[in-house]
């Protein structure tokens, strides 16, 4: 896949289908937008998305821009512009489609949610959209909201389910597991010490926060899956200065300092909550252990799609 992530030079490639979108969770609802971008490469069309490196309207990342990049590529996308929103902010709509799209992007099609803004200060929508690409001759595809429960799947609802611990609705909203592939990296190694080592990882600055608690888990090292246990927050029993997500994973022994490993959370098993003594944390990490186990059992396990 190829990414362009400046406008300066980005003119002469090939006719192609754009997806637009923010496409900050990558959802069902975004993947309805970016599959019919895909579908025009039965005309011959390159397949390609535009889309910005953070969401204009602000709140945290349901995926992090690496597999925000890698699900787009996964799903067909050949060429994405990944463009830094404060670059064209001042871009009248009108320009923005016809400068942008349509003449440095080299757009025969686009392809858009109902509700899908552009332009200085979001003025553009998809009327004014579907009246310039008729001017154009460019065809324009609208897709229908995808529903969930009665309600449009969105960016907004999936956060919000994240941020109370309901896994599981975030799950059903985005059409997989939610996951973070972060880098290991050195803890103050007392689940070594209670014979439960574990895995710490550095929730990333700007990324959705999941409720403080422990969560059961599917990991994928090297391409295997070990069922885990996951903490996400500051560890009140032995003290972090920041938010970490930290993973035993009883079925596995080894060395991952350094490196990338994906954690699927798949429920929600209890708060955070301080321990009266060490011994007392150990006791409950393995009782968590033994319902992580339970609930990774009954999880269908794939790749989850990222």
């Amino acid at each position: 896949m190829q990414v362009i992530d400046r406008m300066e030079g980005a003119g002469g490639g090939a006719p192609c289908s754009l997806a637009l979108g923010t496409f900050d969770g990558v959802h069902r609802g975004h993947m309805a937008v970016i599959r019919a971008g895909v579908e025009g490469a039965r005309q011959g069309l390159e397949p390609g998305a535009f889309t910005f490196v953070r969401p204009p309207q602000g709140g945290g990342q349901v995926v992090t821009a690496r597999d925000k990049r890698k699900l787009l590529e996964r799903a067909g996308v050949r060429r994405l512009y990944c463009m830094d929103f404060a670059s064209l902010r001042g871009i009248e709509a009108r320009r923005f489609v016809e400068d942008i799209l349509f003449e440095k992007c080299g757009a025969k099609r686009l392809c858009c949610g109902e509700d899908y803004r552009f332009g200085r200060g979001a003025a553009g929508d998809v009327a004014l959209l579907r009246r310039l690409c008729d001017a154009a001759g460019v065809q324009l595809r609208v897709a229908p909201p995808v529903l969930e429960g009665g309600e449009k799947v969105s960016s907004t609802r999936i956060r919000e389910a994240i941020g109370r611990g309901d896994i599981l609705t975030a799950n059903r909203l985005l059409g997989r597991p939610f996951s973070f592939s972060l880098e290991v990296i050195h803890g103050n190694h007392i689940g070594t010490g209670l014979g439960t080592p574990t895995i710490n990882q550095a929730m990333p600055e700007g990324f959705v926060q999941a409720r403080f608690g422990v969560y059961a888990a599917w990991c994928r090292v090297s391409g295997e899956f070990f069922y885990g246990v996951t903490n996400i927050g500051v560890k009140p029993t032995v003290g972090s200065d920041r938010v970490l997500a930290e993973t035993w994973m009883p079925a596995f022994s080894g060395d991952l300092y350094g490196r990338r490993v994906r954690v699927f959370l798949l429920d929600f098993i209890r708060p955070e909550k301080k321990f009266a003594s060490l011994e007392g944390l150990k006791a409950e990490i393995r009782r968590n252990a033994e319902q992580a186990e339970e609930i990774a059992a009954r999880a269908r396990l794939t790749d989850f799609g990222i």
